[in-house]
């Protein structure tokens, strides 16, 4: 075996810490951390280990695939598989227009780059509407940020004297540099400390200072009584607050007359408790916070986004060092807080009317670029005019991780076609009418864009590991192919960029300004153009970088300074920056900040914060005394989908790595309620809601609280065995969730808090 170690990241999570790897034979065979990663800087949590799994997944494809009208599948060239797809596609949006098409994707966790590429194939065929995960999580959070702040959000926990987690096992899902190396510097610390709102005890909880165990569901409750005890006992940062915040007597008003005793029962948290809690927010010299899916995915979670920067704006943890801070992006992963004032879910336009800032059925808001993902079904299952009639779907897996999967199967099937853009032959590709196979991310060029660094931000373009599997193509080629079919470009629009780019990167820049110039509509087109042209160019294997070009001209012209900082300066720093990004194995930093600079971002008005939303407080106030709604023939209430140990994302679709090849759901449940029912652990049990039921073991997990069970994600793929047959290995969580249980503003999903009853089984 070779000794020579390979730079390459961990595509488990959104830190895609930096990797070294040895490879023989096709296979990642040893795996440690690269110190020189500027961001993860030698750190390495136990998942990384999984990487050859995802390498090495049963199903992975090496032809395009079209299905029969019996629903089998038959392999094609890649000649007919774009031709066809391209005349189809391209069939709906002459009949229907281009908005009548749904994009849903834009690359797998660390496999971004098909984001870039698509949005030339989107260009092509006048595509409007878009979703994809980020849909199911942050939109919520995205639409508050937008009205308070105007710019995205990170946090700086390295540095923070308090941190605040709601929702979040930052053990298990990280979402900050170095993550487990953090919260053990801060519990070893006497002067900091670590507050937590989850209902389990996790292992984030168990190290923490305040464990709020709230009840499932009460984040809103919870987060308005922490809010409203910094009011109520004049703990609010008055002093910053004058400087740095507006409209905020309508809040304040709202605020003091919070019944903080009530909502402590309602949460079934001590009242003594919280105001310690509060107490600690309001006098440490420095907070951080940060939200995730418990809180997300559940009930109130645009209430509960805005009731947490509410805490941030009355506590001044904004634009210092060891607060939050507005992050400086290599490249944005959403168009924008966007969507209108109201949630309500009629629709919103007439025949023959659209509003673009809504969806076409259901009048959701569009927020980042993106529709929810809850909605996407009833926005085909209909005979609105301006439903969906053909989906395009990348890296994604939406039959399998979406709510309620008889109705997404249903719905793929009602399109008039349908294409995926995929490794394996995914839930979702095997309702697809074709399958165009792409090359995995250890086989291509790949990078991420969750940049999100305080200070330092860093990109890291990853180079191949191995040679792209026969038969499959990477997304820059897939989507350089359908534009071209499409009409998009030619030759013609080709050569004088490739003519340049083999000279040089500035003569590069020089004949694109003379091309865009000469024909301004093929910008839209740009980066699969870029592909074409300056791909064969670069380095062997590096081709799908192409894209980055662009990307770093776009960053250097909006974030000058930043840049500069970095070492990226003048007319041409965006080729400097590419040539950079090309040279550093393990990534670039690319931008330099300080926290005070947040201040300069905030594209409010007067780059104040405000912290009125008049939605928001109406919803305040609307909270139901009596807690979240109950449901009494499905006592439990069930979270579907808890980051575990032994679980990862479902971009693994290869179980050897775990459990001798066989992956098992366990429910964990409190051993009170288990022996309520007559349980002992392993029991097998039957996990019921309103929607279906699913087979599974029960888990005897003192962390659990009592009424409230978990299943873990990443499971229930139906995957082929050694012998050939499709087996499923978990449970499929979405077989259990409704796409009607969602946030009525933005539609995410209530995941974190499905009504459910448990059977002993015989």
């Amino acid at each position: 075996m070779s000794e020579n170690w390979k730079p390459t990241a961990c595509v488990i999570c959104s830190l895609n810490c930096g990797l070294e790897v040895q490879t023989e034979g096709g296979k990642i065979t040893r795996i440690r951390a690269d110190k020189n990663h500027p961001v993860s800087q030698g750190y390495l949590c136990e998942k990384a280990q999984r990487m050859d799994a995802y390498q090495q997944g049963r199903d992975r494809l090496s032809s395009p695939m079209r299905r029969r009208p019996d629903g089998s599948y038959e392999a094609i060239d890649w000649d007919t598989a774009i031709a066809e797809v391209a005349a189809r596609l391209a069939a709906v949006r002459d009949a229907h227009g281009g908005e009548s098409i749904l994009y849903y994707g834009g690359g797998a966790q660390a496999n971004h780059l098909p984001g870039v590429y698509s949005q030339s194939t989107l260009a092509a065929l006048g595509v409007r509407y878009r979703s994809n995960a980020l849909a199911q999580e942050k939109t919520g959070e995205a639409w508050v940020q937008a009205r308070m702040f105007g710019c995205g959000m990170h946090h700086d926990f390295e540095h923070a004297e308090v941190a605040l987690f709601i929702g979040k096992n930052p053990w298990q899902s990280h979402g900050f540099p170095r993550a487990r190396l953090v919260l053990r510097e801060i519990a070893a610390d006497p002067n900091r400390a670590m507050i937590v709102i989850d209902p389990r005890r996790s292992e984030t909880a168990a190290m923490a200072d305040y464990h709020l165990a709230i009840r499932p569901g009460t984040d809103a409750w919870c987060l308005a009584a922490l809010a409203a005890i910094l009011v109520q006992e004049g703990l609010e940062n008055r002093e910053w607050m004058q400087a740095h915040v507006v409209n905020e007597g309508p809040v304040l008003d709202a605020l003091s007359r919070i019944p903080v005793s009530a909502f402590a029962d309602v949460c079934g948290v001590d009242e003594t408790l919280l105001r310690a809690a509060a107490w600690r927010m309001a006098t440490a010299e420095t907070l951080a916070s940060m939200e995730d899916l418990g809180m997300q995915m559940g009930v109130h979670s645009t209430l509960g986004s805005y009731l947490h920067r509410l805490i941030i704006g009355l506590t001044g943890a904004f634009g210092r060092k060891g607060t939050s801070y507005a992050f400086v992006p290599f490249r944005p992963l959403g168009s924008g807080g966007g969507g209108g004032a109201s949630g309500k879910t009629s629709s919103t336009s007439a025949p023959g009317e659209r509003n673009f800032r809504r969806s076409p059925v259901t009048g959701f808001p569009v927020i980042m670029g993106l529709i929810p993902c809850n909605a996407i079904s009833e926005e085909i299952l209909t005979d609105h005019p301006h439903r969906f009639r053909a989906m395009i779907i990348e890296s994604s897996n939406p039959v399998h991780s979406l709510a309620d999967t008889a109705r997404m199967r249903e719905a793929l099937r009602a399109l008039d076609v349908s294409v995926v853009i995929d490794i394996a032959m995914t839930e979702t590709a095997r309702e697809a009418d074709y399958v165009l196979p792409a090359a995995s991310q250890f086989e291509k060029a790949e990078a991420s864009f969750f940049n999100f660094e305080p200070e330092a931000n860093a990109f890291h373009l990853r180079r191949p590991l191995f040679p792209p599997r026969e038969g499959t193509l990477e997304e820059g080629a897939i989507h350089a192919r359908l534009c071209a079919a499409l009409g998009a470009f030619g030759e013609a629009e080709i050569a004088p960029l490739r003519a340049a780019a083999q000279q040089s990167l500035d003569h590069l820049a020089m004949a694109f300004m003379q091309v865009m110039g000469a024909n301004p509509g093929l910008m839209r087109v740009a980066s699969a153009l870029l592909y074409s042209a300056l791909g064969p160019a670069l380095p062997e294997g590096m081709g799908n970088a192409a894209g980055i070009w662009g990307v770093a001209q776009l960053f250097t012209g909006a974030f000058q300074r930043e840049a500069e900082r970095a070492g990226f300066v003048g007319p041409l720093a965006g080729n400097r920056l590419f040539e950079a990004i090309l040279d550093s194995p393990s990534g670039v930093v690319f931008a330099r900040q300080d926290a005070e600079d947040s201040w300069q971002r905030l594209r409010s008005p007067g780059g104040q914060i405000n912290l009125y939303i008049p939605e928001m407080v109406e919803a305040l106030q609307a909270l139901d005394p009596q807690g979240p709604p109950r449901d009494p023939d499905y006592p439990f209430i069930l979270s579907a989908g808890e980051r575990r140990t032994e679980t990862s994302n479902t971009s693994i679709r290869n179980p050897d790595w775990l459990r001798k090849g066989e992956l098992v759901s366990t429910l964990r449940v409190h051993p009170e309620d288990a022996a309520m029912l007559g349980l002992a652990d392993g029991a097998p049990v039957d996990i019921i809601t309103r929607r279906s039921r699913a087979r599974t073991l029960v888990e005897l997990h003192e962390g659990s609280r009592r009424g409230h069970v978990s299943l873990p994600n990443g499971l229930g793929l139906d995957v082929l065995s050694p012998g050939g047959e499709v087996q499923r290995h978990g449970v499929a969580l979405n077989e259990l969730t409704d796409y009607r249980w969602r946030d009525p503003i933005v539609g995410t999903p209530w995941h974190k808090y499905v009504p459910a009853r448990i059977e002993p089984v015989g």
